[in-house]
């Protein structure tokens, strides 16, 4: 595991984002139980309080839940977890399309742009969808 922390930004931020990335690919199941805080703070190479701080700011959103003496678990609600993956894919969207628009792009470019990405990944595609 490991980050390219920001500077711009709050590490234990980052370590949440982290965390549900992790969360909405499924590496991280509803129910599951997450590193402790001491493990956690020493693969990604934190101080163990800044993790403690991203563990308590996603238990107050209601994404962990901590059980005295056995560890912090991600929420078991996989609606919770359906809501974090649309939330994550929207923001990745929005944020293409700002950036391409900011670099002069137009909305049909864009469209045709990502027309031609989704056939290259159609080809390549071995799943079956």
């Amino acid at each position: 595991m490991a980050i390219n922390y920001d500077t711009t930004r709050p590490i234990y931020e980052q370590i949440i984002d982290y965390i549900l990335k992790k969360l909405a690919s499924g590496e991280f199941s509803a129910g599951s139980k997450l590193p402790s805080q001491r493990e956690m703070a020493k693969v990604l190479s934190v101080n163990p309080n800044t993790v403690q701080r991203a563990y308590r700011e996603m238990e107050i959103k209601d994404l962990v839940e901590t059980r005295r003496g056995l560890g912090t678990f991600v929420t078991e609600s996989e609606d919770k977890i359906e809501e974090i993956r649309v939330e994550m894919a929207e923001e990745l969207v929005e944020n293409f399309i700002e950036e391409a628009r900011a670099l002069g792009f137009t909305e049909k470019e864009i469209e045709k742009m990502l027309a031609e990405k989704f056939k290259e990944f159609e080809g390549g595609n071995t799943d079956g969808a």
